[in-house]
């Protein structure tokens, strides 16, 4: 099993050092879910909820919390990102909201966290937005789907079950 690189010898925190490694094309893709009940998702689908478009809100908030992952997290490296997509896909079949976040740079380290960030800030925007319909929503399934590049190359998540 690889160290932890978050920690110096003596084990105490510290922001790794990537000033030696080589610039590379990095790409990760994240996903969450939020279920919540089948009136608070036909109230999102159907745009009547009366604070606007839930999805467009989630979106925008999505990308804008990939753009400082570097001030929620600790130890992250603030990042030039060349590209954030949130997708957001209404799943009426499972009463959720599907929300995958794509980040993307040529840099020196991996955007995993900015992607992580996205569809959490996403799942907690429609959270917010839909509390007072709905306290019983669960946001869930957060996870990496997908990375590339760097020196650990492509890396796939095992398929669900």
């Amino acid at each position: 099993m690889s160290q932890l690189t978050h920690l110096d010898a003596e084990g105490n925190a510290s922001m790794v050092d990537v000033s030696e490694k080589a610039v590379t094309s990095r790409e990760a893709t994240a996903c969450a879910e939020v279920r919540m009940l089948p009136e608070t998702l036909q109230l999102i689908t159907q745009g009547g909820h009366k604070k606007g478009d839930v999805l467009a809100v989630a979106r925008i908030a999505g990308i804008q919390a990939a753009k400082r992952t570097s001030d929620l997290i600790p130890l992250c490296h603030p990042l030039m990102l060349s590209k954030v997509k949130v997708e957001l896909t209404p799943d009426i079949e499972n009463n959720r909201v599907v929300i995958e976040a794509t980040c993307k740079l040529a840099g020196q380290t991996g955007v995993e966290m900015e992607a992580l960030t996205a569809a959490s800030v996403a799942g907690l925007t429609i959270y917010d937005m839909c509390k007072a319909v709905d306290k019983g929503m669960v946001i869930g399934e957060v996870r990496l789907l997908e990375k590339k590049g760097g020196k650990s190359g492509h890396w796939l998540a095992e398929a669900e079950q």
